[in-house]
């Protein structure tokens, strides 16, 4: 199963690569530029949310470790270059998580009642699927704000683009 699920996230990060090359086409000011009704309001906080949701899932949660986690403070200088050096963590966060969890893909992580509010034990494969379907959804939402601020994307409807 870990063969499997490190192929998988390898081809999600192959479509985040095809993805931050477009992303390098367009000047950071765009990227900075609100889109209403969509993502986080920008391409560039939208593309940081999908990190911290990473970063939440697999670090606070995973690991139990809620006060740890923080937000990734972002300025107008943020460009794709600061987004790639984040997924760089997250790329290093889900090995790890897919290796500590190995074999124990259907066990629920328990959580105590601090944990208000939060799924109380979901299993490290439903984790794992929920980001990078969660990933993908916001990759939509980024190509459509790039396309309302003029910059249309690259067909790559074809498995996210893993053959061009």
């Amino acid at each position: 199963m870990l063969n499997i699920l490190q192929q998988q996230y390898d081809w999600v990060r192959s479509a985040r690569q095809n993805l931050f090359a477009f992303l390098e086409e367009i000047p950071t000011p765009i990227l900075h530029s609100p889109v209403p009704a969509f993502g986080r309001g920008t391409i560039i906080r939208t593309h940081l949310h999908v990190v911290d949701t990473y970063r939440w899932w697999l670090g606070a949660f995973a690991s139990k470790k809620l006060d740890e986690h923080r937000e990734i403070s972002v300025n107008e200088t943020a460009d794709v270059k600061f987004v790639r050096e984040w997924f760089a963590n997250v790329d290093e966060r889900v090995q790890q998580f897919l290796y500590e969890f190995d074999n124990r893909w259907s066990e629920p992580i328990e959580q105590d009642e601090s944990w208000q509010g939060y799924p109380k034990a979901p299993t490290p494969l439903l984790l794992i699927t929920h980001l990078e379907t969660h990933e993908f959804h916001h990759k939509g939402q980024i190509v459509s704000m790039a396309r309302n601020l003029g910059y249309p994307p690259p067909a790559d409807d074809r498995l996210g683009g893993l053959f061009s």
